[in-house]
């Protein structure tokens, strides 16, 4: 018996030996959902009974860190079905192999050359930080934060006259949740019964921008922090920069006009304003007003927000502001008639800018897809479907209230998006379509094509 488990257990390493990075993760992350939903469905695990496609679409949701449900996680599922989905957003939060990994370089063994392939895939580093650097301030900071966090809303919980038991369990489930920026939540219509709750905002916020500003940023702070000559990347100041902006501009947009926010009291107008563009931007996909009374101008705003999402190498989604970044150099260098591609008074690598542009075409074409597909058997309002898909793909999680409403085949489209936002356009695009090929080094005839 033992000798057979050893064998199956060759093949099987052998087998993943064969695939290529991409499709490692695409099997990782499949196999955390499929699992997930296997415990799901599980009475063992339930308050009341739900479809089978609800089930798969909550362990999909919770491993891409996404948030959209398609019905209420509280009533649902016990304490125990609840720390599943935890677990799930934990794994999917991290990533595939992080904490294997780390385990490993803990004990002073060394990383396979296997595993170092699939974390440099999963995760985008530029040259300065090693990935076993990076890989500890993951593992070290995650557990720090949701630490700090689960401590803090404790605190806020208490004081808002919660039992104990119930606020310790909320405290650790929404700490998790919101620093792996997933937006699962136990109350039934997220945070909006704390718009103006000062220290939630604070916590959520605080939680949300630490993981999705990206371990990178975090990494490269460590090291300056360790060592004064050490310098800070050229990414980490692209992420800073294009941070601030974005959440400068958002908020400065739904503070003047968004209605519903707008006509808010005092304090609770600039907070809404600033919440709802953090929540998009870092994913995080908590709300504090409803999103279904926006108009439809500022539901454009919001989903080129969450189209952009935060940073790479972190719990947020979207296309990342690198990506952005670098289109922009692009079309700033042809406006300028600038043979160097630059930002910031630096170049841009052109084997990054091939990818930058890849991602945005091929994020942008699921959002047209995706949208294109669930109109096709859904009767509902054309903005609403793009904003669900928009929010599926950046791993966001915030709706308009349609969720629920969706047929199954609208159900099984959001599913498939939210995983390929969870895994990576152009991971998902190499996972399903790369091969090897000895025709790489033929020499092709060189011919114009008018643009």
């Amino acid at each position: 018996m033992l000798n057979s488990f050893k064998h199956l257990a060759k093949k099987y390493t052998l087998l993943k030996s064969s695939w290529s990075p991409q499709q490692n993760l695409f099997y990782g992350f499949s196999t955390y959902i499929i699992l997930g939903f296997i415990l799901l469905c599980l009475p063992i695990f339930q308050k009341q009974s739900a479809t089978i496609l609800d089930h798969l679409f909550i362990a999909t949701s919770a491993v891409s860190t996404t948030g959209l449900v398609t019905l209420s996680i509280f009533d649902t599922y016990n304490i125990l079905g609840q720390f599943v989905i935890m677990v799930l957003i934990q794994l999917g939060g991290i990533g595939y192999l992080t904490f294997t990994t780390f385990m490993i370089l803990s004990t002073s063994r060394k990383m396979t050359l296997w595993q170092k392939k699939i974390l440099s895939t999963e995760f985008t580093l530029p040259k300065t930080i090693k990935i076993n650097d990076f890989l500890k301030s993951v593992i070290l900071f995650t557990l720090i934060m949701e630490s700090i966090g689960a401590i803090l809303f404790f605190i806020a919980f208490k004081l808002e006259n919660m039992p104990t038991l119930e606020a310790l369990w909320s405290s650790i489930f929404h700490s998790v949740s919101t620093f792996c920026t997933a937006g699962f939540s136990l109350f039934n219509n997220s945070f909006m019964d704390y718009n103006d709750h000062h220290f939630i905002n604070f916590i959520i916020a605080m939680l949300a921008i630490s993981g999705s500003m990206g371990f990178i940023v975090i990494t490269d702070f460590g090291l300056l922090i360790k060592n004064k000559a050490h310098k800070l990347s050229f990414t980490t100041k692209v992420i800073l920069f294009g941070f601030l902006i974005l959440l400068s501009s958002g908020t400065a947009f739904f503070y003047f006009l968004e209605a519903s926010i707008v006509n808010l009291p005092g304090d609770a107008r600039f907070l809404s304003a600033f919440f709802q563009t953090m929540t998009a931007m870092t994913t995080v996909g908590f709300n504090t007003v409803d999103f279904g009374l926006f108009s439809q101008a500022m539901m454009l705003v919001c989903i080129f927000i969450m189209y952009v999402g935060a940073s790479p190498s972190g719990t947020a989604g979207g296309i990342k502001i690198t990506t952005l970044t670098a289109v922009f150099a692009i079309i700033k260098s042809q406006l300028k008639g600038s043979k160097h591609i630059t930002f910031l008074g630096r170049e841009i690598p052109y084997e990054r800018l091939y990818t930058a542009i890849s991602a945005f075409i091929f994020y942008t074409s699921i959002i047209v897809l995706g949208t294109f597909l669930i109109t096709l058997t859904n009767d509902l309002k054309f903005e609403s479907i793009l904003f669900e898909v928009a929010s599926a793909l950046g791993t966001v999680g915030i709706s308009t209230g349609i969720t629920a409403s969706i047929d199954t085949f609208g159900k099984i489209i959001i599913i498939l998006i939210m995983f390929i936002g969870r895994l990576g356009v152009l991971t998902f695009g190499l996972a399903l379509w790369s091969r090897k090929t000895k025709h790489d080094n033929i020499p092709f005839i060189k011919e114009d094509i008018a643009v």
